[in-house]
């Protein structure tokens, strides 16, 4: 297995103007009976119009491909991983080359000894007309431990332009950001870096409402996405700031989703569109895109 150990930086890149992003009207779904409880989303970072996405604990080692209009297009075999509790999905491009991270860090009870993140190549996108099958080995794998103790968590991202992964608490209030190095590594360990909201305007009758359950960091690096289980969460980080500092602004509200059991979220690959699925069967695709 090719092990790495060094991540250049990338430099950062620049927003020519920055994106407004308002609930668009759409009629998508995503047709796999196989996609039932999705926990993770990520555009792929190779082409746009596709979606990858994982089931919840329990569910099979799998990733699932999907074109953004919900219709499936296949699904590979995460090869020697096991999902325990997997909880999100983030896409990035390193060296050159596309790159999936599955985090398998659910922890409803906050027990967990340590949590894991698997790293893949991005498989092939299957050819027009055709569907993904086979599978994929594990690249590298990342083994760790909250400093303060178990966390459970549902929301994680990669800062590729610093070598990092991004983990945001679900359970704790306020929610606390944490980071590690994306890096193999058997006994990494998160350290707190600050906090965030992520409280939804005005009173809502959502049980748990302003949860983070899902995150996305814009290939850009430059914008942040937090779904909760009522709406999403827009944060913008200016060209010399911290994501510490980023997620301790306020954010900006995109408005409900409107789906039930909102769990996941990610950017479009030129960062133009934010699209949002639930934990349910045949889950509407909302797209968040351009505004007036």
């Amino acid at each position: 297995m090719k092990r790495f150990f060094a991540f250049p930086l990338l430099a950062t890149a620049t927003l020519a103007a920055e994106p407004a992003f308002v609930l668009q009207p759409s009629d998508a779904k995503l047709t796999s009976p196989a996609v039932n409880e999705a926990s993770g989303l990520a555009a792929s970072p190779s082409a746009e119009g596709y979606l990858w996405m994982i089931n919840d604990s329990g569910g099979t080692p799998e990733i699932h491909l999907a074109a953004t209009d919900g219709t499936a297009r296949g699904a590979v075999t995460v090869a020697d991983a096991v999902n325990k509790d997997w909880e999100d999905l983030a896409a990035f491009m390193l060296d050159g080359k596309p790159h999936l991270l599955i985090a398998d860090t659910g922890d409803n009870a906050s027990t967990r000894e340590a949590c894991t993140l698997y790293i893949i190549r991005e498989p092939t996108l299957p050819a027009e007309g055709e569907t993904l099958s086979g599978k994929a080995p594990i690249l590298w794998q990342i083994t760790f431990t909250y400093e303060d103790g178990p966390r459970d968590c549902e929301s994680v991202a990669v800062d590729v332009e610093n070598a990092k992964v991004i983990l945001i608490s679900k359970r704790t209030n306020p929610p606390g950001v944490y980071e590690l190095p994306l890096l193999p590594s058997k006994n990494a360990i998160a350290r707190k870096i600050g906090t965030t909201a992520t409280k939804t305007p005005g009173i809502v009758s959502i049980p748990f409402a302003n949860q983070p359950t899902g995150l996305d960091i814009s290939a850009c690096n430059r914008m942040a996405a937090i779904i909760t289980y009522h709406g999403v969460f827009l944060f913008r980080r200016g060209a010399e700031q911290t994501w510490a500092v980023a997620f301790a602004k306020k954010p900006q509200f995109l408005g409900a989703h409107r789906l039930q059991q909102a769990e996941s979220v990610a950017f479009s690959r030129d960062g133009a569109s934010i699209f949002a699925v639930s934990e349910r069967a045949n889950s509407p695709v909302v797209r968040y895109g351009a505004g007036e």
